[in-house]
């Protein structure tokens, strides 16, 4: 008997959607893309714009080289481009660059990644 390979149909986790971008942040910065605000509360109420609240996560499009340290020294960054971030409230500076908005972060202002 013929042995035959059956394919799997389970679902392939969808990759990141890479993009370069013309934007370069300086020392220990990050150019952080905002997730999109729901729309649809937990119980399924269809929230208006002015109850929105705005996301504290999003995608991160560019990273600086690091901070330089004392000795002169270059500090690796702690994430890198494509991690999924949270941040805080008040944190950083909203831009807009080429139509999209973006939020520009330092490294420390970011409070965790989220690994899923």
């Amino acid at each position: 008997m013929a042995k035959t390979k059956t394919k799997s149909k389970a679902k392939a986790k969808p990759k990141a959607k890479m993009m370069k971008i013309a934007f370069t942040p300086i020392e220990d910065r990050v150019l952080v893309r905002p997730a999109a605000a729901e729309t649809v509360s937990a119980s399924g109420i269809v929230l208006p714009d002015s109850a929105q609240e705005k996301p504290l996560r999003g995608e991160i499009v560019a990273v600086g080289p690091g901070r330089l340290a004392k000795s002169g020294a270059r500090l690796k960054m702690p994430v890198a481009v494509g991690n999924q971030v949270v941040y805080g409230k008040y944190s950083g500076n909203e831009i807009q660059f080429e139509g999209e908005e973006y939020k520009i972060l330092r490294a420390d202002e970011i409070l965790a990644t989220i690994n899923a």
